[in-house]
This record gives C-alpha cells, structure tokens and sequence, in this order.
C-alpha cells in the first residue's frame, strides 16, 4: 500500500478527536463569519477518502498472527510440501530468527468448511513450514504473518502463480502440475483462455502443460520430481507423446524397463542429472527403430556395458561400452548371452 493511501486510511480510522482550535478573535458586528480553510480542506479530503474507499479504490488490508496449525495449504498451492524440510527451509528459518519473527506476509483466505482450520494459503506455504518447525523446536510463541483476501479459486491460483512464478525453489514440473489441473477447474480446458487470464505465452503454456502430462514412471526415474526442468525434459514429454500411439509400443515398453533401472539407480545412491535421465529414457525408446543396437546389456546400476549394433551376413559388430562398471567376467557372460540371442533370431554366426 502506498504511503498516500495509508495516510488516507489511518486519518479515517483514527478514533483520536481533532485537536481543538483556538477561539477565533472576535470581529465587528457589521462583518459576517468567513469558513475556515483549514476546515473546508479536511472535509472534503475526508469525503474524497471515503469515496475512494467506497470504489474499491483504497482498500484496507487485514494482517493477522495466526497459529498456523489453524491454517492449511490451498489445493492449488504449486509447492510440492512433501518436498520441504529443515535443510532446503535452513535460509528462511535463520532469516526469521535473526529479524525476530515473520516480516513478510503470506496470503490467505478464510475456509468454513473444515473446523480444524480457519484459514488457506494461497502464496506463503514456505513460510507456513518454516514458522511450524519453529513452533515445534523451541519456539513456541512464534506466530504465522498473514494477509487476508477474499477471492475465487481462479483469482486463487492468479495470485498464487504471481507469487511464485520468479522463485527458483518451485520447480518447473510443480508450476506443471498446477497448471494442468488448473486448465480443466478454471479454464474449462481452454489453454488460450488460461494463457490471456495468466499474461504467458501460449507456446510456452503448451510446454508446459506436456511436461506436466509425463507418467508417473518417467517421473521417478529422476532423482527428484524438483530435477524435471521444462527446457532438459521437454524433448522427453515429446517423445512419450508421440509412443503412445499403438505403434509405439514396443519402444514405450523399453522405455519403461529403462526408468525402473534408473528409478533403482537412484534409490541406490548414485543419482544422475536430469539430462543424461532423458537421454536414457529417449535412447532407450528408439532402441528398435532402427537396425543398430538391436541387443543391449546393463549392469546393476543402470549403464549400458555391451551392445550389439548391427548383425547381417557380413558379420556381428558389438560395442563395449566405457564406464560402466562392469567386470570382466560379467562382459563375458553378456557376449554370451547375446550369441545366444542372435542364434534364436536366427543371425546367428553359424
């Protein structure tokens, strides 16, 4: 709020009477009574204060210290809060320690269906953890700052993607998420209407939206959901698309196979970025379009080791791959394998 408007405000609620004036001199009996400027000005800058207020023009914004086990996150809220904890939260809850409490405000909204809570947030969630942790480790008193607004679901998640559209720690595939589920709630699926209403390209929502469609088994093949950045995976959602069609899948069945090795890649400790993620998964997927690299082998932790790339009646060309970690007993028992694999298909070398 500007500080023209607040001025406004605070002369309109003060409940402090006006300080009083001293006696006017008395003037002649011939002379009328003149209005006093002063007096004139304030009442019509009080009567333009309470027309603004009463065009929506100037409006008072209420901010409460709340409890925030009285407050739940909005549905619509982009953040992934599984995802937070005290180590990506550290930087905000030192922040509010070192200045003695919450300074910025979230945003929320009163609910009356649910007794357990008396108010949403719509933009603040971050907070919300932060101040929740605070409360539970030794902080008891602390209070959650918020701003209470009234407004629709669309006007919700407006403000909401505002809110969080320029921070770095709400990833692509959250905002994603948000915005395929939001398409079909507020936009009766109309992503030209939602790309007007949010002010972004409509190129660039149609990215987006696909990313946000990805399986859940592309998903976890990544270290973290936070990894599925639009530019790195889009290419991926592309391709996913494109395989669905009855055509397509047999690649998309090699493509799952090679998300759960990743997926177990993972959990094992050894994550890989996102972008060798979707370089897998796409090879992966076009393993069989073509006469190279017919017969592949992995080891346990995901990295192809040997890999048969063409075999015809001139001969079996096969790649042993570096870095895999495979020893050389496992190599072996590979060739062997697809020997036998290639006899079966009948390109065998007898």
């Amino acid at each position: 709020m500007s500080k023209r408007q607040s001025d406004y405000l605070s002369s309109l609620l003060s409940s402090d009477p006006a300080p009083a004036e001293a006696p006017a001199a008395p003037r002649p009996a011939e002379e009328p009574a003149r209005p006093n400027p002063k007096s004139t000005m304030t009442l019509l800058a009080r009567e333009s204060a309470l027309a603004r207020v009463a065009t929506g023009e100037v409006k008072q914004v209420t901010q409460l210290l709340l409890d925030p086990a009285r407050v739940r996150i909005w549905h619509g809220n982009p953040r992934h809060q599984e995802t937070l904890n005290e180590d990506n939260c550290r930087d905000l809850i030192d922040a509010i320690l070192a200045e003695g409490g919450q300074k910025v405000a979230a945003i929320v909204r009163r609910v009356s269906d649910d007794p357990a809570h008396d108010y949403e947030v719509i933009a603040g969630s971050r907070r919300h953890w932060a101040i929740s942790w605070l409360r539970a480790n030794n902080y008891p008193d602390m209070m959650f700052l918020a701003q209470v607004h009234a407004l629709d679901d669309e006007a919700a998640f407006r403000l909401s993607d505002i809110e969080n559209r320029a921070r770095k720690d709400v990833s692509d595939f959250e905002r994603a998420r948000t915005y395929l589920q939001a398409l079909d709630e507020h936009y009766n699926g109309k992503q030209a209407r939602m790309a007007e209403r949010l002010r972004l390209s409509k190129g660039w929502l149609s990215k987006m939206l696909s990313v946000a469609a990805l399986p859940q088994w592309a998903v976890e093949a990544f270290a973290s959901p936070a990894d599925i950045q639009l530019k790195a995976c889009y290419p991926l959602a592309q391709k996913i698309q494109a395989l669905s069609e009855p055509d397509g899948t047999a690649r998309l069945r090699q493509m799952k196979e090679a998300a759960v090795k990743l997926k177990r890649q993972q959990s094992d400790g050894t994550p890989l970025p996102a972008p060798e993620v979707v370089k897998r998964l796409i090879n992966a997927g076009e393993t069989q379009t073509t006469d190279d690299q017919v017969i592949s082998f992995d080891t346990a932790y995901g990295r192809t080791a040997l890999s048969v790339l063409s075999a015809n009646r001139n001969g079996v060309s096969i790649r042993l791959h570096a870095g895999s970690g495979a020893s050389e007993p496992e190599l072996l028992d590979m060739l062997r394998s697809a020997l036998r694999a290639l006899e079966s298909q009948g390109k065998g070398l007898t």
